[in-house]
């Protein structure tokens, strides 16, 4: 069993909800797929059966890690989050000192990072760089591109 993998309640729920869908509704469609095809005849030369049997091996690998998941998972509580600094959950509002633009994102787990939705994750560049900041510092943050400096305006709770 691999480390601790923390989530929110409602990311919590979305993996349940994944992997109910991938037991009830995926696995019996492919379980059919298998039985038609090998009503088909000779399982030798059968491209639809060993097809078939290749997407239940991905789909059984897509459960065992779903599991796994689910099974690491502690779900962090949001009511006690500090913002004394930069922490998982935190919304940070950074302000880019190159170009002046002021950008606002919340740092979640990996599953949950929606760039739309200014969520980005705890183990990107940015977040790696602002985890355990404080209000006023300037932090230089190594991305792709380069180094970028960005002040850190503000960290709140959701």
């Amino acid at each position: 069993m691999a480390d601790t993998y923390y989530v929110t309640e409602e990311g919590l729920q979305k993996l349940k909800e994944e992997l109910d869908q991938l037991r009830n509704v995926e696995r019996p469609q492919i379980a059919k797929m298998l039985a038609e095809a090998r009503d088909k005849g000779d399982l030798t030369e059968n491209a639809e059966y060993s097809a078939a049997k290749e997407a239940q091996g991905m789909l059984e690998m897509k459960i065992a890690r779903l599991e796994d998941l689910i099974a690491r998972a502690r779900v962090i509580d949001e009511s006690k989050i500090d913002t004394s600094t930069v922490r998982i959950l935190n919304k940070v509002k950074i302000k880019n000192k190159i170009n002046n633009l002021v950008m606002e994102y919340q740092i979640v787990p990996e599953s949950e990072a929606n760039l739309k939705q200014g969520k980005i994750a705890v183990n990107s560049p940015i977040a790696q760089g602002l985890i355990g900041r404080k209000v006023g510092e300037i932090v230089e943050v190594k991305v792709p591109s380069g180094v970028i400096p960005f002040e850190i305006i503000s960290i709140s709770t959701v």
